[in-house]
């Protein structure tokens, strides 16, 4: 079917390079690392692709009416997983962002004296981000502080099939001992094991030297029957597949909402790492024609999920799901659920919105977390018994401080008493200006003394916005 219009699309990235960086083999807690500038090039040259392919106007896959010269913030909107790796990931969005909105000279403003200021480096163009906390939203980050991921990893590792590979890995594992220099070398850790000689491999000339044939790929081979097995599940709302299963709910409220003409959002960018490609590409049964795509994608890979409308006479709203492996590729459509051409929407939607885990409250749930091991996820009734006691110190601390306040004062208005007082009347200037109220002048003038109501001070509260709700339990 000839699909001519691109209603929006939905970009899921991953980050570009980076320094070493570990992984508990079991709880997935990790540690500190640092982006490269390889890294922030790899994901610049990702976003000017995407902006070559969505964003001009004469690409067959244009983005039909959106603004692409300056970024028009109703329409783009960008999540960010703020969690382990977290630094990386979000300079990795900066980077991406540049090359999808580069600086523009029209980015620009003219002042009341006519003089105009362009924005600095040339028109740089500033695209807000949101972070996406695990300690408050874990739709970007659902593996971690999960009991039940951790029982499904140490099942894995308890599988004949894990203890045949791991006999089978026996001799590159004597033979790469002496190049991971103490790191375990078992399955369990083929992650941390991968990971160290890559990253030595691209950064450090003299491992690279001295590194055997092949140590590399398999290495690689191992890892990534390793994370394979260990972000996937045979069902598709199993416990393995959770990094794609609270992703999944993103996208199908975004999908939604592009679709819906009322609402101007086109372009939405999940900066995240590697872990949900492998869940999605299970999930939605991708793997089944592309086995090659079992593991961990390479730095900035991406998925593009595209909103396209049918040409009549079937005018329904089609996805075509493209993925790009790593930079040294392009853009391949694969194909979901058993499909060879684009999926309706509504077909997509069915076959998917059973496994998506829609809150924390859901994700607490599926992982069988409880209070005592999660504080930030504590029982409610708990809470509201520490928010009781809470409220009844702070009143009892407020009650003493106005007391404490009002013999200050009592006190002080005797001494004033005391004093002796000039003759003549005590006049105080009153300024008036114009249609601002008496209770905002003092504000403006700087006043300290003046009392001010919330609601005259001149800002606007945080509106909590309908379209991307917070995970609150």
């Amino acid at each position: 079917m000839l699909l001519s219009k691109v209603l929006g699309v939905i970009v899921i990235a991953r980050n570009g390079d980076r320094y070493n960086y570990y992984q508990d083999p079991t709880t997935y807690a990790g540690s500190v690392t640092e982006t490269t500038a390889l890294g922030v090039a790899e994901s610049h040259q990702l976003g000017a692709q995407l902006r070559s392919t969505y964003l001009v106007s004469s690409s067959p896959s244009y983005v039909q009416g959106m603004r692409s010269d300056l970024v028009d913030n109703s329409e783009v909107h960008v999540r960010v997983k703020a969690g382990v790796e977290g630094t990386v990931v979000f300079d990795s969005s900066i980077a991406l962002l540049q090359g999808l909105f580069p600086p523009n000279p029209n980015n620009k403003i003219q002042l009341a004296n006519e003089t105009t200021v362009i924005a600095p480096l040339g028109g740089y163009q500033y695209v807000p981000v949101e972070t996406v906390e695990p300690g408050n939203d874990r739709s970007l980050e659902s593996w971690t502080n999960c009991p039940a991921f951790e029982k499904h990893t140490k099942d894995f590792y308890a599988s004949k099939e894990f203890k045949d590979k791991a006999k089978d890995a026996e001799p590159f594992f004597k033979a790469v001992k002496d190049y991971v220099f103490g790191r375990p070398t078992t399955l369990e850790n083929a992650w941390n094991l991968y990971d160290y000689i890559n990253t030595e491999l691209i950064h450090n000339k003299t491992y690279a030297h001295r590194l055997p044939p092949t140590l590399i790929e398999q290495a690689r081979a191992f890892a990534d029957f390793h994370e394979d097995g260990v972000f996937s599940d045979k069902q598709i709302a199993g416990v393995g597949n959770i990094a794609g299963r609270t992703l999944m709910h993103t996208i199908l409220t975004s999908l939604e909402r592009i679709a819906f003409n009322g609402d101007p959002l086109q372009f939405l960018l999940i900066q995240t790492t590697y872990q949900p490609f492998i869940s999605l590409f299970h999930q939605t049964g991708v793997i089944d024609d592309h086995p090659e795509l079992k593991g961990i994608p390479e730095y900035s890979s991406a998925i593009v999920i595209e909103l396209r409308r049918g040409s009549p006479p079937d005018l329904r709203d089609f996805l075509r799901i493209k993925f790009k492996n790593g930079t040294s590729e392009g853009f391949k459509d694969v194909h979901v659920f058993g499909h060879r051409a684009d999926i309706p929407l509504t077909e997509f939607i069915y076959r998917a919105e059973n496994s998506a885990i829609t809150s924390n409250k859901q994700w607490k749930e599926v992982c069988n977390a409880n209070s005592a091991t999660f504080g930030f996820f504590s029982d409610p009734s708990a809470n509201n018994t520490r928010a009781a006691f809470t409220g009844a110190f702070a009143f009892v601390g407020m009650l003493a401080l106005f007391m404490v306040a009002k013999l200050i004062k009592r006190s002080r208005a005797r001494a004033r008493e005391a004093r002796l007082r000039l003759p003549g009347d005590e006049v105080s200037e009153v300024v008036s200006y114009g249609s601002i109220p008496r209770e905002r002048i003092e504000w403006y003038a700087g006043d300290p003394t003046t009392q001010i109501a919330p609601g005259d001070r001149p800002y606007i509260a945080a509106a909590n916005f309908p379209d991307h709700p917070r995970w609150f339990l």
